[in-house]
């Protein structure tokens, strides 16, 4: 191999496509969420400092992916990507791509009521996200979760007209099933499906992932943590924050937590003995379902914080053998979870579980 073929090769390596149509991005995106709402109080000033250190670790040439939704703190979300965006060097800011869901309908009080697919509010949530997020453009734009009252084709055809309009580059989805992917993708080039997989959410694996495969679309998989719930830094005597999440979710809970902890003990022997972190050994495990499965996946990281990012990053220099891939799944089998990933009110919402 000459040393061009070897630079080109490094290169290919430190990027994933989305799909057959969508961008090429680095192999971790960054979720945002958690710098705005669900999981308590964020710093800022922190919030930004680590969107910054995402944005300075991703090689030149290479697209940063930065997910968020415009319900997240109610627009407060994307106005942080737009002002630690504005505050990046000129290179870093080119490069970055957005991934925006919407369609979730909130209350003055914080709560959820609903979703709005309709082709009239696909406009007019697009509009707003333009102008909090500073740019004339959405690289990828998705409903986060499907409106039952709308067919996913009528709203899934307004982001396409977005998309010839210019304000928007690609289509993504979220959260939907087997059926509801085949449909949306009859309409127009789907790039990529955004959807809970990890160690101990792996559903998608028996119909979602192999639809996907089949219609060459690319996954980016959130909750590659559980919430925290994996990564080896949650005790069994953590006290959450008010409005944390995590309070009412079903694998958070007594006996549960118990049970889903004692595979996280389980799987931080395999990763003590790899030399990594439980974490790192999680994010790797998703990362290598990728090229397993022939389709891309990008895992989603909900780093808040320099030092977490920094770990989850360290998981893209971390390669798994065959018996270290049989190692991590006989520590958390598939299926061996405690709980529900929803409270129930919010799994009824998933066009991925029915």
């Amino acid at each position: 191999m000459t040393k061009n073929e070897i630079i080109h090769a490094t290169a290919t390596a430190a990027r994933r496509t989305l799909g057959s149509t969508g961008p090429s991005v680095f192999p971790l995106g960054l979720g945002c969420m958690g710098m705005s709402a669900l999981y308590g109080e964020a710093d800022r000033a922190e919030s930004i400092a680590t969107i910054h250190a995402y944005l300075d670790a991703v090689p030149d040439g290479t697209h940063a992916l930065l997910d968020t939704g415009d319900f997240y703190g109610m627009g407060h979300n994307e106005l942080l990507i737009n002002e630690a965006l504005r505050t990046a060097p000129a290179a870093a800011r080119e490069q970055a791509l957005t991934s925006v869901k919407f369609g979730a309908l909130r209350t003055v009080e914080g709560g959820f009521t609903g979703y709005d697919g309709r082709p009239e509010a696909v406009k007019n949530f697009l509009a707003y996200s333009l102008q909090r997020l500073g740019r004339d453009h959405i690289d990828i734009y998705r409903i986060a979760r499907v409106d039952p009252d709308v067919p996913i084709e009528e709203t899934v055809g307004a982001i396409a007209e977005a998309v010839e309009a210019g304000h928007v580059r690609h289509i993504g989805l979220s959260e939907v099933g087997a059926d509801t992917l085949r449909r949306a993708a009859a309409v127009a080039p789907i790039s990529d499906l955004q959807i809970e997989y990890s160690l101990i959410s792996r559903g998608i694996e028996d119909e979602i992932l192999p639809a996907a495969r089949e219609l060459g679309i690319g996954v980016t998989a959130y909750g590659v943590l559980s919430r925290g719930l994996i990564s080896g830094h949650f005790t069994r005597d953590r006290a959450l924050a008010p409005g944390d999440f995590r309070g009412m979710s079903p694998r958070f809970q007594g006996d549960n937590l118990d049970r889903n902890l004692d595979l996280v003990d389980a799987l931080r022997k395999v990763a003590g003995d790899k030399g990594v972190s439980v974490a790192q050994t999680a994010i790797a495990w998703v990362l290598a379902q990728g090229p397993r499965q022939d389709v891309d996946i990008v895992p989603l990281v909900g780093a808040r914080r320099r030092d977490r990012l920094s770990e989850a990053l360290g998981a893209t220099e971390v390669t798994l053998s065959g018996a270290d891939l049989a190692a991590i799944e006989a520590a958390v089998p598939a299926g061996s979870a405690a709980g529900e990933r929803y409270p129930a009110a919010q799994m009824a919402h998933l066009d991925s579980e029915h």
